[in-house]
C-alpha cells in the first residue's frame, strides 16, 4: 500500500495554469511560483467582484482521536466527486502548520487519493506566507523592545506586555522566556514568551481582512501592551503597521494549486481551531464562491471549535452564508468518545459505538441551531465493520440526517460521488439560506457570549471566570471593546475543557483562566482549561521519520 506521498509524488499534475484558464483566469491574474502554485492577483479581485455567489459548503466534524478524523480528506474529496457529478467546484482549504507536521497529527493537505499537491511544498514552506507572517509579528516585537531600549517615550508598562513573539514550530521550551539580558546594550530585561505562529494575532487579521488597506488598519490596532496610567498602547503608537503590511503585502493573496484529480484548491491562512479561530481567509472563501457554482470550506476540529468560530467570528465579518454542513464522522473517534483505548479502535466494538453515538448526535443538534441542513460523512476505514456502519446510518435517518459512506481516501472522487449527490440534493431541497445566523448578538456582553457558547455548543451548566480573567474582562469591556465576538480556545478532544471527559459530558462548566485582546483581529480570546498558544512536540514525534535523500526527495512526510 503506498504512503501518502508516495501517491503525491506519483501524480500528473498539470502546469498551474491550465487550471486558472478552467476558471477563467489569465496568465496576467496569476503570480507563479514555479509550474504547480500560484498566488491571484488583486486583478482577479476586481474582475470578478461582480460575478454571482455559487453555494458556500462547510465541511467540520465531531470530537476527533488525536490522529484527526480526515475533515481535509473528506473536503478534498467530495471537491474532487463534485467534478465526476459535473458540478463546478472550488476548494478553500487552510495552510498547514509546520508544529502538527513534525508533530503528532500529520499535515493538512489531506490523505490517501484525495490530496491537494504538490504536497511536499504545501505541508512544508509553501509559498512562504506563514514565515512573513512570523517575521512581521516579530518585527513589531523588536519594535516594541527597542521601544523601550530608545528611553521609552510612551511610558510603557514592561509588567504589562500583551504582545508575544512567535514561530511555526512545536516548542515548549519558548513558552516563557526572559529577554534582554546581558547587559545595557542587549536590551531592557522582561519576562516574554513565544506562541505558535498559527495562533498569532497577525495570522487571524490576514484571515479575515478584506484588502490591504483594512489589513493595515487592523495590524495598526493591535494592543500590544498598557503604559504606567492603565491606557492601551498600540501598535500604530510604535509606527510599526506599515512595515508589517509591506512584509505581509504578498501573503495576503490566496495561492492555487489543485487536487490529484485537478480540482482547483485556494490555501489561504492556518489558523489552529483549538487556540484560534480555525478557518481559511475570507479573501479566499470568497472568491472561490465567485469562480465556482460551489465552493468547499473546512473549519478546524470539531464542530465545537471550528464551525462555531466560522459561524460566529468569519461568517459575522465576511457576510457569508453557508448552504449546507457536512459533518465529518468516523467508527474510530465515536468508539473513542465511547471511552475504548486508542490501541484498541480498530477492534469491532458496536456497544462502545452505542455509548460514543451520542457525540454525533450533539454535533448535529447544535448545527441545526444556526438553521443549516446537515449531511454525515462516514469516512470509511477497512477495519469498520458493516454492523457498525449501519448502526451509525441508522442513528442519523432517527435525526431526520442524510448520511454517506465516504471512501474519497482510497478511490478519490469515485468515492465520493454519493456523499456529493447527497450534499446537492440536500442544498436543493432547503432552498435558500436566509434561516442563517450567528448564535449571539454583537451588542451583549463577553461574557454571556462565552455563557451562550458554552450552554447552547458545549452543553455546560456555565461559566466559571477565575479572577485574573475576570479582571482582563473588565478592562476589555472598559476600553469599549463588548462588542466583539468571542474566540474560544479550548480543548479539540472534548465538548468540555477537560480533554478526558469524552462523548457528552454532563454536570460541569467551562472554567476561564484568562481572556485577551485582539482589537485587530476583532474578537476577544477566551482561554479555558489548560489550553496553551504554544504546544509541545510528543514522545516520538513525526520528524523523526521525516529524511531528504542526496538526489533531494523527501522520504516519510506521512
Amino acid at each position: 500500500m503506498l504512503t501518502d506521498i508516495e501517491i503525491a509524488q506519483q501524480a500528473k499534475m498539470l502546469p498551474i495554469t491550465e487550471i486558472a484558464a478552467e476558471l477563467g483566469i489569465t496568465p496576467e491574474e496569476l503570480e507563479p511560483y514555479g509550474h504547480y502554485k500560484a498566488k491571484v492577483t488583486e486583478q482577479l479581485f476586481a474582475k470578478t467582484a461582480d460575478a454571482p455567489d455559487g453555494k458556500l459548503i462547510l465541511v467540520t466534524a465531531i470530537n476527533p482521536t488525536p490522529a484527526g478524523e480526515g475533515k481535509t480528506t473528506v473536503s478534498v474529496g467530495l471537491g474532487e466527486a463534485m467534478a465526476k457529478i459535473g458540478k463546478k467546484a472550488v476548494l478553500a482549504l487552510r495552510e498547514p502548520s509546520l508544529g502538527p507536521v513534525f508533530g503528532i497529527k500529520g499535515g493538512a493537505a489531506g490523505g490517501g487519493y484525495a490530496q491537494v499537491v504538490p504536497m511536499e511544498d504545501i505541508n512544508l514552506h509553501f509559498t512562504g506566507d506563514i514565515h512573513a507572517m512570523t517575521a512581521a509579528n516579530n518585527l513589531l516585537c523588536a519594535l516594541l523592545d527597542n521601544h523601550l531600549q530608545q528611553g521609552n517615550e510612551l511610558r510603557i508598562d514592561t509588567r504589562r506586555i500583551l504582545f508575544k513573539r512567535c514561530m511555526d514550530m512545536n516548542d515548549r521550551a519558548l513558552r516563557n522566556v526572559l529577554v534582554g539580558l546581558g547587559g545595557r546594550m542587549n536590551g531592557i530585561p522582561r519576562e516574554d514568551g513565544f506562541q505558535i505562529t498559527v495562533a498569532s494575532e497577525v495570522m487571524a487579521i490576514l484571515c479575515l481582512a478584506r484588502d490591504i488597506a483594512d489589513l493595515k488598519q487592523r495590524l495598526g490596532r493591535i494592543m500590544v501592551a498598557y503604559n504606567m496610567d492603565g491606557k492601551p498602547v498600540y501598535a500604530s503608537d510604535l509606527h510599526a503597521e506599515g512595515a508589517m503590511t509591506a512584509l505581509l503585502k504578498d501573503a495576503l493573496k490566496p495561492n492555487l494549486v489543485q487536487t490529484l484529480e485537478h480540482t482547483p484548491v485556494l490555501i489561504h491562512g492556518g489558523p489552529f481551531a483549538n487556540i484560534a479561530h480555525g478557518c481559511n481567509s475570507i479573501r479566499a472563501t470568497k472568491l472561490a464562491l465567485k469562480l465556482g457554482d460551489y465552493c468547499i470550506t473546512e473549519a478546524g476540529f470539531g464542530s465545537d471549535l471550528g464551525a462555531e468560530k466560522f459561524f460566529d467570528i468569519k461568517c459575522r465579518y465576511g457576510g457569508l452564508r453557508p448552504s449546507c454542513v457536512v459533518l465529518v464522522a468516523t467508527v474510530r473517534a465515536l468508539k473513542y468518545n465511547g471511552g475504548v483505548e486508542k490501541s484498541e479502535l480498530t477492534v469491532p466494538d458496536v456497544d462502545a459505538l452505542k455509548r460514543g453515538i451520542i457525540n454525533l448526535r450533539t454535533h448535529i443538534e447544535n448545527m441545526f441551531k444556526y438553521h443549516l441542513p446537515v449531511v454525515v460523512a462516514i469516512n470509511r476505514f477497512q477495519t469498520d465493520s458493516d454492523e457498525e456502519l449501519q448502526f451509525i446510518a441508522d442513528q442519523c435517518k432517527k435525526l431526520g440526517v442524510e448520511t454517506s459512506m465516504c471512501e474519497v481516501f482510497a478511490k478519490g472522487g469515485e468515492g465520493g460521488k454519493d456523499l456529493a449527490q447527497k450534499v446537492c440534493d440536500t442544498i436543493e431541497m432547503c432552498g435558500g439560506n436566509e434561516q442563517f445566523a450567528p448564535l449571539y448578538p454583537d451588542e451583549c456582553s463577553i461574557a454571556k457570549k462565552v455563557e451562550i457558547i458554552a450552554k447552547e455548543i458545549y452543553r455546560a451548566d456555565g461559566v466559571k471566570f477565575l479572577p485574573s480573567a475576570a479582571k482582563a474582562l473588565a478592562e476589555i469591556e472598559e476600553l469599549g471593546y463588548a462588542h466583539l465576538p468571542v474566540c474560544i480556545a479550548k480543548t479539540q478532544y472534548s465538548l468540555s475543557d477537560d480533554p478526558k471527559q469524552l462523548g457528552k459530558p454532563e454536570n460541569f462548566t467551562i472554567t476561564v483562566r484568562d481572556v485577551r485582546l485582539s482589537a485587530g483581529a476583532g474578537f476577544v480570546v477566551v482561554l479555558t482549561g489548560d489550553i496553551m498558544t504554544m504546544p509541545g512536540l510528543p514522545k516520538k514525534p513525526a520528524a523523526y521519520n521525516i529524511d531528504c535523500d542526496n538526489e533531494g526527495n523527501i522520504k516519510g512526510l506521512f
